[in-house]
């Protein structure tokens, strides 16, 4: 549906290198070809890599068959010095002009990095500065926002002690809005509906509680539209599929409808999409509900 599109298109950016599916990058980069071609490749984001794994991606890359190297974006991560990164980002684009790194993301723990790191690349790339959900977070956004930068929010991990609180995610999300600033979200983001489930794909990996990725979505819309925040925590939290209710015209959640036009903008001035080592577990979950 239309609405959907609204939501998620180009949303989904694929990390299969990390946690916890850790794929070798053959594998990986094969997955990533074939989305780009396959009946959902909508959904799909960014490829993300590693500066530090270029040269392995590269590699792999030019084993592909010519349209197999159409559409891609990479979304690089970071390493500990920025103009080797840059050196490293001119060097990869004038070998592979076809595949364009279009952002760069990174960490920063306080408003002196975070402004250290928002220097070390030309303001034509995108860059997301990652910041702890914790802490300071007022601080942390204005700063982001005086670099002119989007800011990235870590939401789960390969252990339950890696998922923040519900309440701290959406403290981000107010920070960001009154900021004016764009954010993206990472790890953790496999399903559409918050619950529990494995938290790795090993047969004895704990249980733990994970994020919804359309509870997120409309946690950021409810933010955006000026809604309470202790209300888009538990629509954050929400575990009950059937209180979402997907129509031609809207997205709701309980008593709140949002339109097509709501959840793009929301995109636009608020969440832009989320890292997922799975492409097709979130496909399989919106599925899963009919939605797809």
């Amino acid at each position: 549906m239309a609405v959907l599109d609204d939501m998620l298109d180009g949303s989904i950016d694929y990390a299969g290198l990390f946690p916890p599916a850790g794929l070798p990058m053959p594998e990986a980069v094969r997955n990533h070809a074939s989305y780009l071609r396959g009946p959902h490749r909508r959904l799909l984001g960014r490829f993300i890599v590693p500066l530090a794994r270029l040269g392995e991606f590269e590699a792999v890359y030019a084993t592909l068959h010519g349209s197999e190297q159409e559409g891609w974006r990479l979304s690089a991560l970071a390493g500990p010095d920025p103009a080797a990164d840059r050196q490293a980002i001119n060097a990869f684009h004038a070998r592979r002009p076809d595949a364009r790194i279009v952002a760069v993301e990174t960490k920063a723990s306080n408003p002196t990095e975070v402004a250290s790191v928002a220097a070390g690349f030309p303001p034509s790339l995108e860059v997301w500065i990652e910041v702890p959900a914790a802490g300071d977070i007022e601080s942390l956004i204005t700063t982001v926002k005086s670099t002119g930068r989007g800011a990235k929010l870590r939401t789960g991990g390969v252990t339950a002690a890696a998922f923040p609180p519900a309440a701290d995610v959406v403290r981000f999300l107010a920070a960001c809005h009154r900021a004016g600033i764009v954010a993206k979200a990472t790890a953790g983001l496999h399903h559409p509906v918050s619950g529990d489930f494995r938290l790795t794909y090993e047969s004895a990996s704990p249980f733990g509680t994970m994020f919804g990725f359309v509870n997120l979505f409309l946690a950021a819309a409810l933010v955006a539209r000026g809604g309470p925040a202790d209300e888009a925590a538990v629509l954050l939290a929400a575990r009950d599929p059937a209180s979402f209710r997907l129509t031609p015209d809207s997205l709701s959640w309980r008593r709140h409808a949002f339109s097509g036009a709501d959840l793009a903008g929301a995109r636009r001035s608020l969440l832009r999409s989320f890292g997922s080592c799975s492409f097709t577990e979130p496909v399989e979950g919106l599925q899963s509900l009919g939605w797809l």
